[in-house]
């Protein structure tokens, strides 16, 4: 009698699945071929990368095998930490800046650019800014991105001399960074963002283009993904990038 395949938990594949969406945009491959290199169906894989089946002790190693790298994050029993000094207080390398100090910028938005892919059309998703006790700083995730394999999640910076607030990514040394004004009274943040286009096969391009986060509770029926002009909320989305240039919280110079 055969035993049953072990599944991990839903933490645990929860962890895997970001480890391997990371890796497929890493090393720009689809996920037909994963699926192939590891020996599985792509439904198998787009279910579970999906969060709508959860992932088996077999499953997971032969992606291990085929990726050549470890998706299981092995715990760690770690001493515990020592009391905070000041209270809650960032890294240097952050800013040094209390919990208290940077409370407004915590909260969900939607993150609205334009559009990379479709002239005139905008891309939205939405931003999470929380503080988190483990690392001592907030810290920042993407979701409802509709290229999902490219959702981003890092640390936050927000140095007292410049005034903004840096959000960056650094995956394997590839940086991405955003850099947005503070929050505004109502709560907005406007600025630009660095990060590399995607082209034809492995071909990378570097682009920055303004971004807005905009406060979820200041938008009563949200769109997400890719917005083309006739969406109810594309004028608004537009006014407020075109205010990201216009009150020069980014200054794009000509060639």
């Amino acid at each position: 009698m055969s035993t049953p395949d072990k599944q991990l938990s839903a933490e645990q594949s929860r962890q895997v699945a970001e480890t391997i969406r990371e890796e497929i945009a890493r090393r720009r491959i689809s996920r037909q071929t994963l699926a192939e290199q590891a020996k599985l169906s792509l439904s198998t894989l787009e279910k579970v990368l999906g969060g709508r089946r959860p992932f088996t002790l077999a499953t997971t190693v032969r992606l291990e095998q085929a990726l050549g790298v470890s998706l299981r994050k092995t715990p760690v029993t770690a001493p515990p930490a020592p009391p905070a000094v000041n209270g809650e207080i960032a890294p240097d390398s952050l800013g040094s800046y209390s919990r208290r100090a940077v409370a407004r910028i915590e909260g969900t938005y939607i993150t609205v650019r334009p559009s990379f892919g479709e002239r005139d059309a905008i891309y939205a998703y939405r931003t999470v800014i929380s503080w988190d006790d483990a690392v001592s700083s907030l810290v920042f995730r993407e979701g409802e991105r509709q290229d999902v394999d490219y959702t981003q999640f890092g640390e936050v910076a927000v140095p007292n001399e410049s005034g903004f607030v840096y959000l960056v990514t650094n995956r394997h040394g590839q940086h991405r960074v955003i850099t947005v004004s503070r929050p505004r009274n109502s709560g907005e943040m406007y600025g630009i963002i660095t990060t590399l286009l995607a082209g034809r096969g492995s071909v990378l391009t570097p682009i920055a283009a303004p971004i807005a986060f905009l406060p979820l509770k200041n938008i009563v029926n949200p769109s997400l993904g890719r917005i083309p002009p006739d969406d109810p909320n594309h004028a608004a989305y537009r006014e407020h990038l075109r205010r990201t240039v216009d009150e020069q919280f980014a200054i794009f110079l000509p060639g």
